[in-house]
């Protein structure tokens, strides 16, 4: 039986409807009483944050751990045009959301902070869905969840000022979501992709972030045929306890690793669309045979164009690939018996010489791989240091690996790992980021982090610098001073803010702070003081 709500009680209501218990937001004019409901009446969370794009990255973090749809909620104008670059890395990263976005009123075309929203945010990849009249909203809420959930990305909910105050009937709308597509390719192009597989000698087989779900069809697949596993940097971890699993592919892969991949000859590809840090811009890939498989026809194509592409389920066709060598008594590869594993699996040792006041960030990064917590959630920044974190620091699974690279930004690291940090309360989230990405992101939600009471531990690679364009310079023989900075304590900083921290400049200062680490009673920021001159290259 309906009944009537002020729109904005229609809103938290629904959003409560779709199983929604969590909200990140910051409020505003068009959103303080949607959010006050969804609270009182309605028994939500809702994680106040220091700044708006902050709450787009919570809440895709979120998502990304849980598995669920995140939420988040913005009021007009300002609020959210600062949520521009948060946006389009949800938007890159095919992040399920649904942004609860309020507009000024519609009978105020002359309001300061009126902007048009549905312009502004079709530029950053995301959806826009409006709340056409106070009687329609039950069935705008359940379409903008709809098309988070099959797009896979963004979708913004346009709420103006005026309608919140207005009545209508409520009537409870969910639409029914089909998120599992079950196509399997037929008729001659998988006859052709079977062939092409089973006449390879030397197959591998790549998954990337759209295959996680597909991972024990894959690995019979791999054993079917003797063929090693690799993945993408989006599904690291996934063929963890595989013992022809060599890691990351690409760019980040080991030398051995990636001499292994150039002497195969045919990659068999679910779930990727084949990123040129994958395929080393294409000269990974050249002169073999390329199988891509995905379930997304846009994935196909766009990056490296394979011999045979098929639009299907990855799980689904890996199945139905082995049920065809089966029939044909196709003998396996036997390529995975030439295999050394763990040579392969083997990131180059780095000198540990390093000048007098620093430390050696290998060196720190290994011995943080041994020491910090095992069951965790990995968040990492963009910037100079990250790829020897992705190749040297594990995690347990791709769902608890979030990298904040999508759009190639920096300082969006911490954001994202409150996100994760209340998407699994139980676990510790390790967040690695920059010194020039912390002071951009890091510092306006570490309090954010100490509020909630969060399991968040910090380390920052601090080298003083943009390190990046600090190197471009140095290639150079110039003077690269106009991109060096002389940064506070960025410990004195956490402690300031309400957490804790320890600086570290030598070996036996990491040791103190790893066990001053065991005892941590809130977020805690670990600062590794480096060397500009002395930071690995990335590798990408």
């Amino acid at each position: 039986m309906s009944q009537k709500n002020h729109v904005y009680q229609s809103i938290a209501r629904a959003i409560k409807d779709h199983g929604i218990t969590t909200m990140f937001g910051l409020m505003g004019d068009a959103n303080l009483f949607m959010v006050d409901s969804f609270v009182r009446d309605f028994d939500g969370r809702f994680i106040p944050a220091a700044h708006e794009g902050s709450t787009i990255l919570m809440a895709s973090a979120y998502a990304h751990v849980s598995g669920e749809v995140g939420v988040a909620t913005v009021t007009h104008g300002p609020a959210l045009t600062n949520c521009a670059t948060a946006l389009t890395e949800a938007a890159r990263g095919h992040m399920p959301l649904v942004i609860l976005a309020g507009d000024t009123p519609v009978d105020n075309p002359r309001h300061l902070q009126s902007i048009d929203q549905r312009s502004f945010v079709k530029v950053t990849g995301a959806g826009f869905e409006q709340v056409r009249t106070p009687a329609t909203v039950c069935k705008d809420v359940a379409r903008a969840f709809y098309r988070a959930q099959v797009e896979r990305r963004p979708i913004v909910l346009n709420m103006p000022a005026d309608f919140m105050w207005e009545t209508a009937e409520y009537e409870v709308q969910v639409l029914d979501v089909f998120t599992a597509p079950g196509g399997v390719a037929e008729g001659d192009v998988l006859d052709n992709a079977i062939g092409m597989i089973a006449a390879a000698k030397r197959p591998l087989i790549l998954a990337g972030g759209g295959a996680v779900a597909a991972r024990d069809q894959l690995v019979r697949l791999a054993d079917r045929l003797e063929a090693p596993l690799a993945t993408t940097l989006k599904a690291k971890g996934l063929f963890n306890d595989h013992p022809y699993n060599i890691d990351i592919f690409g760019t980040l892969s080991t030398p051995a690793a990636y001499e292994l991949i150039a002497r195969s000859d045919c990659i068999i590809c679910f779930g990727t669309a084949l990123h040129d840090f994958t395929t080393d811009r294409g000269k990974l890939m050249k002169d073999m045979r390329i199988v891509q498989i995905d379930i997304n026809p846009t994935s196909i194509g766009g990056g490296l164009h394979p011999d045979i592409a098929l639009v299907a389920d990855a799980g689904l066709a890996a199945e139905t690939i082995v049920h065809w060598l089966d029939e044909a008594e196709i003998a396996a590869s036997g390529f995975t018996q030439e295999l050394d594993v763990e040579t392969l699996t083997a990131h180059p040792v780095v000198s540990e010489k390093v000048s007098d006041g620093f430390v050696n960030y290998v060196y720190a990064l290994e011995r943080m791989e041994k020491a910090l917590p095992k069951d965790r959630v990995l968040v990492t920044d963009g910037g100079r240091f990250m790829t020897e974190v992705w190749c040297r620091v594990s995690v347990p699974n791709p769902q608890s690996f979030v990298c904040t690279v999508n759009f190639g930004a920096i300082g969006l690291g911490l954001q994202e790992a409150v996100g994760a940090g209340m998407a699994s309360p139980d676990r510790p989230v390790v967040l690695f980021s920059g010194d020039g990405g912390f002071m951009m992101g890091g510092i306006n939600e570490f309090n954010t982090a100490v509020r909630l009471g969060l399991d968040l531990i910090v380390i920052i690679a601090n080298d003083s610098a943009y390190g990046a364009e600090h190197i471009q310079f140095v290639d150079r023989k110039m003077d690269p001073s106009l991109t060096e900075f002389h940064w506070p304590s960025f410990v004195d900083v956490a402690k300031s803010l309400g957490g804790d921290g320890f600086e570290v400049r030598s070996k036996e200062q990491l040791e103190e702070a790893l066990e001053a680490l065991k005892h941590r009673k809130g977020p805690y920021l670990i600062e590794l003081r480096l060397d500009p001159l002395d930071v690995p290259r990335m590798r990408i």
